[in-house]
This record gives C-alpha cells, sequence and structure tokens, in this order.
C-alpha cells in the first residue's frame, strides 16, 4: 500500500508516571511506513516496534511525549531544523549521517538482505544483478548499497520513497530484486509478499546498529536515551516489546 504520510495530528502522547509533577516534554518522530518497526492503522494512529520502544524509554525518563509520522527523506533535515527532538525510526547509524547528527547506542541490529520473484533464477544473496533491476528505499543505507554496488556491477537501480512501493513492483514483476534490511523485508514476504517473492538470504558484511537519533548538540537528551535504553534492557521491558513482534534476537 502506498503511504505518503502527510499529516501533522498523526501522534500517540505517553504521559509519564504517576507523581511526576513536572514533566519534559519531547518530541518524536518516526516514519509511519516500515512495518512492522513504524506504521500507520486505518485510524491513522502509530504503530510497531518503534513506537512501543519510544514509548517505555519515555516512560522510563519520565517525560511526556508526542510521536509524529514524517517521511523518511525529510526525517533528518526536519530534526535539525528542531520539528521535534529525536528520531525513532530504524535509523542505521553511519559515519555520513554523523557529519549532521548524533546517534545513542544501538537499540537493535540489522543485515542487509536481498528478495526476488519466486521463480527468479537469481539464487544467491550475494549477486550484483548486473543487467537486471533492483530497488530499494531512497536516502536509506540500503540504497546507498545498491548503487555504490549493483550500480557500478551494471545493474539499473531504481528508488523508491518508501519500502512498500519497491516490493510492490517486485511484485508486479518490474523489479529483479529488493534489497532492504531483513527484518521488515522479511515481515513483507511473510504477509503480503508470500505469493509471489521469496527471501534469498542476507548480505555479506552488512550488519550495522538502528540507533536513536538526535541534534549533535543535544549530548545530554542522547545520554539520558542511553541510560533509558540499559534500563529497559536489564529490566526485561525490551525483551517483552521485542517478542510481541519477532520470534529471535534483534538486540545482539
Amino acid at each position: 500500500m502506498k503511504r505518503f504520510i502527510r499529516f501533522a495530528s498523526v501522534c500517540a502522547v505517553f504521559a509519564a508516571s504517576v507523581g511526576v509533577a513536572q514533566a519534559d516534554v519531547l518530541k518524536i518522530a518516526t516514519e509511519g511506513a516500515y512495518p512492522p518497526f513504524n506504521y500507520v492503522d486505518s485510524d491513522n494512529k502509530l504503530h510497531g516496534f518503534d513506537v512501543d520502544i519510544a514509548l517505555a524509554l519515555c516512560e522510563r525518563m519520565q517525560a511526556q511525549c508526542t510521536l509524529v509520522a514524517q517521511d523518511w527523506d525529510g526525517i533528518i533535515p526536519a530534526l535539525m531544523a528542531k520539528k521535534y527532538d529525536a528520531v525513532v525510526a530504524s535509523m542505521i547509524d553511519t559515519e555520513e549521517r554523523r557529519k549532521k547528527i548524533s546517534f545513542t547506542r544501538h537499540y537493535y541490529k540489522t543485515p542487509l538482505s536481498v528478495a526476488v520473484p519466486s521463480d527468479s533464477d537469481i539464487s544467491d544473496a550475494q549477486t550484483h544483478f548486473k543487467g537486471k533491476t533492483v530497488g530499494a528505499q531512497s536516502s536509506s543505507t540500503q540504497s546507498i548499497y545498491a548503487e555504490d554496488v549493483y550500480g557500478k556491477a551494471g545493474a539499473n537501480v531504481k528508488l523508491y520513497p518508501t519500502l512498500d512501493e519497491a516490493n510492490s513492483d517486485l511484485a508486479s514483476g518490474r523489479l529483479d530484486g529488493v534489497i532492504a534490511d531483513k527484518f521488515p523485508l522479511a515481515d513483507w514476504i511473510d504477509k503480503a509478499g508470500k505469493s509471489c517473492c521469496k527471501m534469498l538470504g542476507d548480505v555479506n558484511g552488512t550488519q550495522a546498529d538502528a540507533s536513536i537519533a538526535v541534534r549533535k548538540e543535544d549530548n545530554a537528551l542522547r545520554e539520558r536515551f542511553n541510560k533509558a535504553l540499559d534500563e529497559i534492557v536489564a529490566d526485561g521491558t525490551y525483551q517483552k516489546i521485542s517478542s510481541k513482534y519477532f520470534a529471535f534476537d534483534i538486540y545482539h
């Protein structure tokens, strides 16, 4: 389903624990188009692993948090422009992004994976898609990999505003493959893509950290998130949330 999230009112508000006289107020952005990590339901309410983790961190920090949806391409510029205080949106911590923003410690790890049509003659996730057309979400680590590796090897790389759109073109036969973070791609294959497509596996050497993004000058906020992350991992809150979405460990 094509989802361009352009609305101002989609939000989830989480009040801090009872007894806090004057709670911190934070605004946190997520994409809203990246299931099962973040997505919007028919009532324009945000859900997903990223959302649940953000709310658990806000509770631990005794902060009153509002979650808002932001299109992926504009998510870093809007953070830098102070439209919100942090991004919890499965964003991968990269050196290039660190030139503009800062990251907490990881809250999960993910490799890149490849999916192809069920009848594809491509059988190896380490393929370079030479002479083929491969899709990826724009402004992402997978788009960078696709252009740097597949494009230079002779593939036609097609970029999309959302992963859903790339997956839709794969299902429709307009792509020979899609490269994406493993878990949302696997979730799509298990649900909407089961009848058309298959996972080939992980791309070697692509394991990376998904972390919370804050502005460079907000060191105190970054450390508050780090402390809260450590606490929810230690007391089992993280595992309780994770088990709602995944039957395997995504933290280590």
